[in-house]
This record gives C-alpha cells, structure tokens and sequence, in this order.
C-alpha cells in the first residue's frame, strides 16, 4: 500500500471515505447532500452513493467517538467493504480530528486487512496490501506523523496476531527467538537469548523445570532497547508458553486454544519492536522466558521441589501453573542484572481473572498507587482496560510451604488470579515499582473479525501508552 499525502480529491479514486459525526442536519461531502432521515452519522452505520463511478462511503462515528470506537469502527468498514478498495482510495480526514483520531482510524483500517488463513492454498489476501494499492490522506494541513504512527502500531500489532495465531509447530521457543533477533536487526534494539545449557549454568532453574518434557528446546530471550540519554529504565516480562498441555496436570479441556499462552510474551515482543520504531527515549529492557510445557518421560512431577534463580525453593502443587515459575525466573533476572525503576510482567496466566473480569479487562497487580493509577489511565485512552485486584498478604499463606519457601499453587478454587500474583511477587524483591497484567481474557477472544478465537495484541499498544506518559 502505497499512502499519498493531498489536499483535496483527485479525479482517479474509485472510494472516498467520508467520517461523519451524528448530526441532525443534512449530511453533505462536494456536491453531494444526503437527508437526515436516510444517514446521520449514527456509530456503526453506513451509507453508500455511487456518482461518476466514485464511491462514496460514509462512515457514521456516533457523537463524540474515542480512540478505541474510531479504531474498530474503520476495522469494521476494512473488514466487512474489502471489495471497495481494489483501486485508490482517499480518507477524508476532518477538521474534528485529532492527530489521535488520525492514528486510530489509520490503525483500524490496516488491521482490518488481517486474516486468519495462514496455511489455506488459496490465501485471501486484503486489497490494501497490496503494492500497487493506493491511499490518500485528504487534510488541510499535514498528518504525516499521526498517520505513521497509526501504521507503526498496526504493524507491531499485526506481527503480535500472527505470533499468537500461527499454530505451536510452526512457534516454538525457538522461533520466538529467532523473531526477537530478527526484529531486533531491523528495529534496533540488541537480543542475547540462552538455551537449555547456558540457562542451566546460569541458575534459571525454575524456568529449565518447565521445558523438560518438551522435545523443542528452552529459550530465555533478552532483549534491551538503550537510546541515548534515555529518560527512564522499563522493564518487561511476558509468558512465553508456546503450548501449555498442563504437564503431568494435563487439561481436561480447552487445549486446543493453548497455543495462545504465548501471548503475554507475544504482546513483549509486539511492545519492543513498536518501541524501537517509534525511538522513544526511554530504555526497556524485557524478558520473554519461552518454553513448551508437554508431557513425556522428563517432565517435572507434583510434589517436585525445583530451584529458582533467586535461590528459593519451589514445590510443585500443580504443573498447570506453570506460567508464574518461568516469569518467577524473568522477574528474578532482569531486577537482579537490570534493576529497571519500573517492572511489568504481562501473563495469560489464570481462568481465575477470566472468570471475574470475562473478556472485558486484564487484571491488574500492583501495591504502587500511582503505578496503578498510570497504567489503568493508558488503558482506558485506547480501550485496553485493566482493573485492580488486592495483593494483601492475607494471601500469602496460600502460597507457604511447609517443605520448601513457597510453593507455586494454592489448591484451592477460590483466589487463584491473587494467589498467583502472591507467588510472582516472592520474587520481585520487594521492588517498588513492580505490576502484573493476569490478560488471559482478553489476548485470544470470539468476535466479528473471525470464525474462530483469535488473538487482540492487548498489551502492545497499553505498554506504549503507559510508557510515553511516564
């Protein structure tokens, strides 16, 4: 897709999108007048006119629209017009816009280009990726930069879909690695990943337990993006379980989905590569511990007692909570080696959080207030929403061991999201300015832009936001 920057229509669109705020009145466009009573700008609606052989779509944004409806309103009119945009195509961009309505309109128009059909034989592929595909930005003055990086987050975005989508044979830990390094050449940031070996020498013990079972190698992936004179130190952790069968706890149900427990390292990676191309001036240094947690004759067992690399003990209740001791190792390294001012680890890591937020917000951990409060702020500006649960340490008895210093579940159905925040917190060292993110409800979910679950890159856009408004 080719974007042109102009100030008025040509003469050569076969579409024109036309963004129209809810109105009484007459909606009018050129010499184009449209009644009331047939379109008023309604959110979700549109309205069609062919004249002269342009289209003219209308698209209805409702009263006072915000990033979030703007984003999956134009991903709608991507998604569900696709035949539209065989040709040239100008987006009208509005004087009621922001640069901020730019960037979310560019970014829905561009994920509205993702499809499911990755290993299909005849792939479906969306006319506005194509090379010879043209759009144009119609403003009166220049939205080069709100545009680019409406782009720039929809290409992170799009890479965290396909990491999360793409099935487990074709994602392994190894792979997860190998796109760190690539992404890393091409955006700028440096990567060191250690395998089995190297992490067993270096004392990732907790981390190396999971991968046992798993006939497709470990890999610890470090990543740092150091700009000069940065202004802050970030530090990143997300769950990098390729596929999680539970272990010698296997599931029972669902496991068909759990090639997305992958997603909270997924959105790290999307996050990096998004960080790098925007040059924020800040340094983020993150941590994507990968691994397969499957079952053979290797795997580590219930009633084991494993190692960490903070040097406490961890009992083995349950080898479905799995997650919590590859981060308990992510966490432990990166404020050990790094010592970042700010840590945020980011987990599909309870159906507890599932089950008490459903699909509509991540769970958020933290005992810093203004940690909180920032974090929930940049959520809500684009519509990736978290909502705090308690750290209390009434809840810290259910992770006691009486065999080893902690053990890594509770057993009990009640507090699971909480108990496991309890466990990671063991090993933060009592940072101070430490959350985590529990999204399994909102990374892999049902709705219009596919048949099937599929992945929502939450987290890659909410780490941005969060970290510009430091």
């Amino acid at each position: 897709m080719k974007i042109n920057y102009l100030q008025k229509v040509t003469s050569t669109e076969n579409v024109i999108l036309v963004p129209v705020l809810e109105t009484d009145e007459t909606v009018q466009f050129l010499s184009i007048a449209v009644s009331n009573e047939v379109f008023s700008g309604k959110k979700d609606s549109t309205y069609v006119i062919e004249k002269v052989g342009v289209i003219y779509l209308f698209v209805g944004l409702g009263k006072s629209p915000d990033f979030s409806s703007l984003k999956k309103i134009f991903r709608r009119v991507a998604h569900q017009k696709e035949n539209f945009f065989k040709g040239e195509t100008s987006l009208i961009i509005p004087d009621f816009f922001t640069d901020n309505s730019i960037t979310a309109a560019i970014n829905g128009l561009v994920l509205g280009t993702y499809r499911l059909g990755h290993y299909k034989k005849e792939k479906e592929k969306h006319p506005l990726l194509n090379e010879e595909c043209i759009l144009n930005i119609i403003a009166t003055d220049n939205k080069e930069n709100a545009v680019e990086r409406g782009l720039k987050i929809a290409n992170a975005q799009l890479e965290t879909y396909h990491l999360v989508d793409l099935p487990p044979n074709k994602i392994t830990p190894k792979q997860l690695a190998d796109w760190a390094i690539e992404a890393g050449k091409k955006f700028g940031f440096s990567v060191e990943v250690f395998g089995q070996q190297k992490s067993k020498e270096i004392g990732l013990d907790a981390f190396i337990s999971v991968g046992k079972g798993s006939a497709n190698e470990s890999q610890f992936i470090v990543m740092d993006y150091y700009p000069k004179n940065a202004k802050k130190h970030i530090g990143l952790v997300g769950k990098g379980i390729t596929f999680d069968t539970g272990g010698l706890n296997i599931k029972t149900a669902g496991m068909v989905h759990m090639k997305c427990d992958m997603a909270g390292g997924a959105a790290v990676l999307g996050a990096m590569q998004l960080i790098a191309d925007l040059q924020l001036p800040y340094r983020v240094t993150a941590i994507v511990p990968a691994c397969e947690n499957s079952v053979d004759a290797n795997s580590f067992l219930p009633s084991d007692v494993i190692g960490s690399y903070s040097g406490h003990s961890i009992e083995i209740i349950d080898t479905d909570a799995e997650g919590r001791l590859i981060l308990a190792d992510g966490l432990s390294y990166l404020i050990k080696n790094y010592n970042p001012e700010t840590v945020i680890d980011l987990a599909t890591l309870t159906g507890s959080s599932v089950a008490t937020f459903g699909n509509e917000c991540g769970a958020l951990f933290t005992n810093n207030e203004q940690l909180s409060k920032y974090l929930q702020e940049a959520g809500d500006g684009i519509g990736e929403r978290l909502w705090p649960l308690p750290l209390w340490d009434a809840y810290k008895s259910d992770i006691e061991s009486e065999i080893a210093d902690v053990k890594n579940f509770s057993g009990k159905p009640v507090a699971g999201a909480i108990s496991a925040a309890k466990f990671l917190e063991y090993f933060t060292e009592n940072h101070t300015a430490w959350a985590h993110l529990d999204i399994a409800g909102v990374t892999f979910v049902d709705d219009e832009f596919a048949k099937t679950k599929h992945a929502t890159a939450f987290g890659v856009h909410l780490l941005i936001n969060f970290i510009e408004n430091l």
